[in-house]
């Protein structure tokens, strides 16, 4: 099982969007948010995925397309 943290930066027009619950159930990983800011017209989420390291990147990639800002926190995955 890997472990892998990342920060989100949402642009206004993805604010409302279930963007991670989203992520959470088109792929074989849990989501679990560690902290968060998150307003009306921006925000921001630190965010830990469990699961299989290709789920993960899978996810991260969606995340990406869906205009989402991926950061590491943890440079590498961690099994």
């Amino acid at each position: 099982m890997a472990h892998f943290k990342i920060r989100l930066s949402f642009p206004e027009d993805k604010i409302k969007e279930p963007i991670i619950y989203q992520i959470g159930h088109e792929f074989k990983i849990v989501t679990n948010v560690r902290r968060a800011d998150v307003r009306e017209k921006t925000g921001w989420v630190e965010l830990e995925l469990t699961g299989d390291s290709s789920e993960i990147e899978k996810a991260v990639e969606s995340l990406k397309l869906k205009g989402v800002k991926v950061e590491p926190i943890e440079r590498n995955i961690i099994e």
